[in-house]
């Protein structure tokens, strides 16, 4: 229906504000001061009428406050205008379903993906009467009726999309068998034919996920659905984009398919550019990030200065390094497991860094802070006077301070008071000791755990002892005992790079760091107010640093570029965005990637593995591809479960190891090598155990001989092979042999930087408890979720993730080499799952029953021989006979919170 004249109501708003609604052609226009408003026919529900007797006022949803109530209008106007917006919704109806019936066959013919972009707009201009309609019947073809309500849109949207993808694949077999140097998987071809605005393709190690992105570049380029210049793919690093460069040009040539303007690049390098052509100048990124890689280099240099000139950033510093950071998060109710055996008291405990035993992790943070002070003390020397009766023992207080005849007692108390649960009389005992104190004269000073963890505890302590005449010497050279290692500033450096990273690509400021510790985001607030006391002073040092040379970093680089493409100082050409290795993405990077493609009309395709995330060490933010919708908007999740690596055998062990933590994405990863283990071609996942580091290179030897021998015998079915020996850490590489037999091409490399290589083997050769142990000792520290998103708290978490990665480098067989009786707690995990083959010579060491996380060894003792926990004593298990399944054993358990008296505090 066309009006000549349109049909005008007019009044006044509440404020006394003029008004006009206007009716032509089924749209209302709503005229209010300098305001003019469209409403279109299907949005005519926002048009609303209440009449009373006394007064019609008309309300519009979605209009500025101002001119949300309409009154003026007399009763039989009323009637009229809620009759207009009847009829424009009614007549709204069929025109909406016939724009939805033309998009869903226009795609069906033109085999073309219905985007979430289109669908959404469609239902932002559906009628609210559609709600209620029946079925569209001359829909019923392949998915059921056609229901128009939100829910039956979007499945009807989904079902065309799957006849789509159907038909492409079937129709474009020759160009997905072509396009890469195999045949694409149905998989990988399903995933570059989802043409959607936002697809997430999860990739399984070594399932082809370079052919995804080639192919869907060259895909879109020959269907005519983007230009060449019109695509970017973004690469973690230099060398990955350097290959999708080199690959995009091989493989479009061999299709005839042009690909100049095709960009290949790093995010940093391409957020120079965008820097540059928004501001007419491009930045100089610091030579010493760019050149050799230095910034702990330049850290560790502020660090120093700063050290040498603010004696509070000194003493905060050597304090957290000392006493705080390797205990970043004790739980009062379940203390850490003991590391020490007091063979006096043959009970556990917690060694301190003089060497003494004491019996909690509270006392042991007193005893190094005493001791780092050079204050004189004895443990739990016997109390003055004699208090032995028929209820008491002998008193022996904690602590002694014999300079100034003081005693200290450090309590098991929480912030509330409490002591730990089911210590039912410790309350009394407190009450005791204090009594005999004010009863002989003696002085008595005390701290609580909460005090100490949580507070000030070691602070008032301090003032206590000087008060009574100690004079505290602050001395963070003091030498450790024996044995007892100690934070070093590589270790500091490296949590506050990496904390750096994250407060930076997330634009984080001191104040909004500070109100997430206020918020209660951490346990131990105390220990974080710490680090942030001496983390800032660095953080401005750095800031300094990069202006006093006109340079960038790299987290600036991709927050700068962010921000000019959301202001629109930069417009990008680009329609078609893909994301190599989302796993790597940091928050900036992630922020970057919603700025290319916030525009109409934009296409990202991300291909990341949550398994795979080991770089947060980097900035990487695993939040980032375990919440793609999240962070980039609704869209279909596409899984590669196929690789074309690992002999099954291996990416099963791998699956079930890694996804003992609950949060990794659930998916099953299937091989095409899915054939029973040749053992004679050294398949599968092996362990040898060795007696000690020592031994470590001959083991390794060793298998290279086999391997030799192998390939001599045709076992292998080849002349040479590759083995990679992938260590945690760069001193690994003092574990190689000196030589390898001809035939095998050895190379050393950590699994950091394995990462996105392969080779026919891999040996993990350190796979131990002890010092460098993997998993490594020093977590991620729990003061890095201040700068996050969000944290990850299954227990080494990020180091499974890296054992799983080092484990799926492999093609053909896996060695793991750990020692016999220090075994790393992941190679007892395997052990106990049955996931590993021991080759010997040693025989596998038993599975501990007791703590499940270590093995048992030979001991012998006052009563004979025995088997014990090989790390004793954080778990004190024993049996006279090695535990065989099914049968009965002799055992004493014994669980280390036993061993806190409860006179002791933790």
């Amino acid at each position: 229906m066309t009006m000549a004249v349109a049909v005008i109501w007019r009044g006044t708003t509440p404020r006394g504000e003029d008004w006009v609604l206007a009716r032509r052609d089924d749209r209302f226009t709503l005229r209010h001061g300098t305001d003019e408003i469209d409403i279109p026919a299907s949005g005519a529900d926002r048009i609303s009428v209440t009449r009373r007797w006394w007064r019609t006022t008309v309300t519009v949803a979605g209009v500025p406050e101002r001119a949300r109530v309409l009154n003026g209008l007399s009763g039989e106007e009323g009637r009229r205008l809620e009759n207009a917006v009847q009829e424009a919704l009614s007549r709204s109806l069929p025109v909406w379903t016939a724009r939805l019936s033309t998009t869903i066959e226009t795609s069906r013919r033109d085999l073309r993906w219905i985007t979430e972009e289109e669908v959404t707009t469609l239902l932002s201009t559906r009628p609210s009467i559609a709600e209620g309609e029946p079925a569209v019947a001359n829909h019923a073809s392949g998915a059921g009726p056609l229901w128009l309500t939100e829910e039956g849109t979007r499945r009807w949207a989904q079902a065309v999309n799957e006849e789509i993808a159907t038909a492409i694949t079937q129709q474009q077999r020759q160009f997905f068998d072509t396009i890469e140097s195999s045949p694409l998987t149905d998989e990988q071809a399903r995933a570059v034919v989802t043409y959607d605005n936002r697809v997430n393709v999860i990739a399984a190690a070594g399932s082809g996920k370079t052919s995804v992105m080639v192919a869907r570049a060259a895909y879109a380029v020959s269907r005519g659905l983007t230009k060449p210049e019109e695509i970017v793919l973004l690469a973690f690093n230099r060398d990955a984009a350097t290959e999708l460069q080199t690959r995009i040009r091989r493989r479009f040539a061999a299709a005839g398919l042009p690909a100049e303007g095709v960009e290949a690049t790093t995010f940093h390098a391409f957020g120079l550019k965008v820097i540059g052509r928004a501001t007419g100048r491009k930045p100089t990124v610091a030579p010493w990030l760019t050149n050799n890689d230095d910034d702990l280099g330049v850290l560790s240099e502020i660090v120093a200065e700063l050290k040498d000139s603010d004696s509070h950033f000194r003493y905060a510093w050597d304090w957290f390094r000392l006493l705080l950071f390797t205990r970043p998060d004790e739980d009062f109710t379940e203390p850490a497991a003991p590391d020490a055996w007091d063979h006096a008291r043959r009970a556990t405990g917690y060694r301190a860094m003089d060497g003494t035993t004491v019996k909690s992790e509270g006392e042991r943070w007193v005893a190094n802070f005493l001791y780092l002070h050079g204050v004189t003390y004895e443990y739990e020397r016997p109390y003055t006077y004699d208090t032995a009766d028929a209820e008491h023992r002998q008193y022996h207080p904690d602590f002694y301070y014999p300079d100034i005849d003081v005693w200290h007692e450090h309590w098991s108390l929480d912030a509330d008071g409490n002591p730990r649960p089911g210590w039912t009389d410790y309350l009394d005992g407190m009450e005791w000791k204090r009594q005999l104190h004010q009863q002989h004269g003696t002085t008595l000073v005390e701290t609580t755990w909460a005090e100490v963890m949580h507070g000030d505890g070691l602070s008032r302590l301090e003032k206590e002892l000087v008060g009574h005449g100690i004079r505290l010497d602050w001395d963070p050279d003091r030498p450790p005992a024996r044995g007892v290692e100690v934070v070093t500033d590589a270790d500091m450096l490296r949590l506050v790079r990496t904390f750096m990273l994250h407060v930076k690509a997330n634009s984080l400021d001191q104040q909004e760091v500070e109100r997430r510790l206020g918020a209660g985001l951490l346990r131990n607030r105390r220990r974080a107010s710490i680090f942030l006391d001496f983390y800032w002073p660095i953080h401005d040092a750095w800031q300094a640093r990069l202006a006093d040379g006109g340079y960038v970093d790299f987290e600036d680089v991709l927050v700068q570029a962010a921000d000019h493409l959301e202001s629109g100082r930069y417009v990008s050409p680009h329609r078609l965005v893909m994301v190599d290795e989302l796993q790597d993405a940091s928050q900036a990077r992630a922020r970057l990637t919603r700025a290319l493609v916030a525009q109409p009309g934009r296409h990202l395709l991300a291909v990341g593995d949550d398994w795979q995330s080991i770089n947060r060490f980097a900035g990487a933010d695993l939040s980032v591809v375990t919440g793609f919708h999240d962070q980039f908007g609704p869209g279909p999740t596409v899984h590669l479960t196929t690789t074309f690596r690992c002999h099954q055998s291996i990416s099963h062990t791998a699956a079930r190891f890694v996804m003992k933590n609950p949060a990794q994405v659930r998916k099953t990863v299937v091989s095409v090598h899915d054939r029973p283990v040749d053992r004679a071609a050294h398949e599968g996942v092996q362990l040898r155990t060795v007696a000690s580091a020592a031994e470590v290179p001959g083991a390794i030897g060793d298998f290279l001989t086999r391997l030799r021998d192998a390939i001599h015998g045709g076992a292998l079915g080849a002349d040479s092979v590759s083995v990679d020996v992938l260590g945690r850490y760069q001193q690994d590489r003092g574990l190689m042999p000196h030589a390898a037999p001809p035939e095998i091409r050895l190379a050393f490399r950590t699994i950091h930087s394995a990462k996105g290589l392969e080779a026919d083997y891999v040996v993990i050769p350190n796979l131990s408890a002890g010092s460098y142990a993997f998993p490594s000792r020093i977590a991620d520290d729990p003061v890095l979720a201040l700068a996050m998103t969000g944290g990850d708290t299954y227990p080494h978490a990020e180091e499974r993730r890296l054992f799983y990665v080092a484990l799926t480098r492999a093609r053909r067989g896996v060695l793991l080499i750990s020692p016999e009786y220090h075994p790393s707690p992941f190679v007892t995990e395997l052990i106990q799952d049955g996931l590993v083959r021991d080759v010997g010579p040693r025989p596998v060491a038993t599975p501990c029953p007791g703590c499940r996380v270590s093995v048992l060894r030979p001991r012998s003792g006052r009563t004979g021989h025995f088997w014990g926990r090989s790390t004793f004593p954080a778990c004190t298990y024993t049996c006279n006979t090695l535990p065989v399944p099914g049968a009965a054993e002799q055992v004493h358990v014994h669980h280390p919170s036993a061993s806190l008296l409860r006179g002791g505090a933790p």
